[in-house]
């Protein structure tokens, strides 16, 4: 059945509550995750070290909605290969909106995770995993056994929801720059990093966005701009475009419309739009030999005309000289040390929630690292920033 939110459907994994089980070994994760699903669908094992790196499964959750449940190997893992089980464990919590902390096993290591969460801001619901329901468990902690699963499932759900971040989904992809009936003008290069027969994720979500508002959307190329523009009866309120060719549709565009690209539409969805408006003022500070990451969130391999391994290299290039030295970060990975840097570029997430993205931000933030985005960076180095509205 496929999940609505106010009558909407929300599928994508990057919008849907993330939540991380935590726990020692043998504490029951996969257990709950199974009373949870309301069936078998972990692996239960008495063996330590079962789950070897954060597992996700997408659940529809009774109450709460669409969901991704991460499960993670034992944070007490002792095994040759636990540090790197644990430090995946670190990386789910990157994009966790809830944790649910199964406590009673390891009392000090669920110390030193309680601090963790605690410095990371995240929602906590502990839970005292029994196998049967006798006995009192840790103050405070929701009891929880699979010999009474459907109460135990009922528990768990209602704490949940309670745990859940009221800003949780009330993010809005347009954030009041349409109004009911406004024509908005889509301009979608159709190059060799477009996908075969359909289109990017940044832009169907920006088409459904558009016609829940009540907008009229208008969709081309920048070729078959001045077409389109012919063709309306008005100038539009607003032009979308891909950012990669912000300087020729600001150059086409009437003058009374505003502009902005999918890119920064995506920034303030995901993550700090102020912030990285700011990073993005970093670049005419750069000097050659200064280091720059761009982090991806996907990981498609790379062609001619990719905008971050391609574009955006050589316009930094051009502008700062050939000495810039420019990393890569792809998917999950991220450095945890980012001092080298003195820019972090990212692009627009659309494959992660907010949370992870945030916590992105968050990590340059502690570190004094700029960090910007791929729409509003680009829009600083065409000149056009303080034109484009985000």
């Amino acid at each position: 059945m496929e999940e609505t939110v106010d009558g909407r459907s929300r599928v994508q994994s990057g919008e849907r509550l993330h939540v991380v089980i935590l726990g020692a070994c043998n504490s029951g994760k996969s257990t709950l995750i199974n009373i949870l699903a309301g069936q078998e669908v972990s692996i239960v094992s008495e063996r330590s070290g079962t789950t070897t790196d954060a597992v996700r499964k997408l659940m529809e959750l009774p109450g709460i909605g669409a969901s991704v449940i991460v499960d993670t190997a034992g944070f007490d893992d002792d095994t040759e290969l636990g540090a790197l089980r644990v430090e995946a464990t670190r990386r789910a919590l990157d994009e966790a909106d809830v944790a649910l902390l199964l406590v009673g096993e390891n009392m000090d290591a669920e110390a030193l995770w309680h601090d963790e969460l605690r410095s990371r801001r995240l929602p906590v619901v502990e839970i005292a995993m029994k196998s049967d329901l006798r006995g009192v468990a840790k103050e405070g902690a929701v009891p929880a056994s699979v010999c009474d699963a459907e109460r135990s499932r009922g528990r768990v759900l209602e704490a949940l929801s309670r745990a859940v971040p009221s800003d949780f989904g009330r993010q809005d992809l347009l954030r009041g720059l349409v109004r009911p009936g406004d024509i908005v003008m889509l301009v979608m290069p159709q190059d060799s990093q477009a996908p075969v027969g359909r289109l990017i994720l940044p832009q169907v979500q920006t088409i459904r966005a558009l016609l829940d508002s009540g907008c009229v959307p208008v969709c081309c190329t920048p070729a078959t701009m001045p077409r389109a523009l012919e063709g309306l009866s008005a100038a539009p309120s607003l032009v979308i475009t891909d950012s990669q060719v912000f300087a020729e549709v600001y150059a086409m565009k009437p003058r009374e419309s505003r502009l902005t690209s999918f890119s920064i539409l995506m920034a303030g969805f995901k993550g700090d739009i102020g912030c990285f408006v700011e990073g993005a003022g970093m670049v005419d500070r750069l000097s050659p030999g200064d280091r720059v990451l761009i982090a991806e969130s996907c990981a498609h391999a790379p062609k001619n005309e990719d905008i971050g391994r391609v574009k955006i290299p050589a316009l930094l290039r051009r502008k700062v000289g050939e000495g810039l030295a420019i990393d890569f970060a792809r998917g999950v990975d991220f450095p945890e040390d980012l001092t080298p840097y003195s820019l972090v570029i990212h692009c627009g997430g659309c494959m992660f929630n907010r949370r992870h993205i945030l916590s992105r931000v968050e990590r340059c933030r502690r570190q004094e690292v700029a960090i910007t985005n791929y729409g509003i960076l680009l829009a600083r180095l065409k000149g056009i920033l303080d034109k484009v509205v985000y």
